[in-house]
Order: C-alpha cells, then sequence, then structure tokens
C-alpha cells in the first residue's frame, strides 16, 4: 500500500471514528491491519448501548461518509440483529457492536499485534 493510500484509508477511517463519536459511541477504536490483511487496511470498532444505539452509530457513519467524502459501503450486514454492524469500504471496516457481542468475539485481542491509529474523541470528559 502507498503512503498516499494510507493516509486516505486513515483519513476515511478518522471520519468514521468521529462519526461515532457524535453520537455517543463506545471504546472507539482504529487499527491498521494493513500488515495482517490483504482485504482491508483499517478497522474502526465502537460500542452502542442498545440496538437502536448500534443502528444509530452505524446510520451516523453511513451518512458522514456519503455526505463529506462520497463513500457508500460495498456491503453492510447485521442491520435486522443490531447486535454486531458490519459496515465494509473496501479499505476500512466499520465494526459497530452492543457491549456482550464485542466483548465475546473481542477482535482488538484477536488482532492484538496491529497497531492503533490515534483516535481523539471529542466528548472525552476531562
Amino acid at each position: 500500500m502507498t503512503i498516499a493510500a494510507h493516509e486516505i484509508s486513515t483519513a476515511v477511517a478518522d471520519a468514521a471514528a468521529h462519526a461515532i463519536d457524535d453520537k455517543k459511541g463506545l471504546d472507539i477504536a482504529v487499527m491498521d491491519v494493513s500488515e495482517h490483511l490483504v482485504i482491508t487496511d483499517v478497522f474502526v470498532m465502537a460500542t452502542g448501548t442498545s440496538r437502536r444505539h448500534v443502528r444509530s452509530l452505524s446510520d451516523a457513519v453511513m451518512e458522514k461518509l456519503k455526505d463529506d467524502l462520497d463513500r457508500r459501503p460495498l456491503r453492510k450486514e447485521g442491520t435486522e440483529e443490531a447486535n454486531w454492524i458490519l459496515l465494509d469500504y473496501g479499505d476500512i471496516v466499520v465494526h459497530v457492536f452492543d457491549e456482550e457481542t464485542r466483548e465475546f468475539y473481542d477482535l482488538e485481542r484477536l488482532w492484538g499485534d496491529a497497531p492503533r491509529i490515534s483516535f481523539e474523541p471529542a466528548t472525552a470528559e476531562a
């Protein structure tokens, strides 16, 4: 992956993370998986407090990326159940979980050797 492509993926992931943060998503993590996977470069992960919140978070990501970056997901899964919604944008994949599902699958541990990309939530309390 070129430096320019990585910067674009990182910028898209940052926009997705901020969209989630704006809707009070929890435990937002951004991970560079480009050295581990050939199918995507960055994972964005977050937790919602209910099914409705999980849907709201994924809707916010889709709206933000469409309006600001003219990006639409190549595929999305889990919108009916809303315990784990996956939005695949090709270079980034957004995972929005409910608490129980995120804890069960523990993707941060599974991809623990992937570097974290710095993300500063705007809603962080002092």
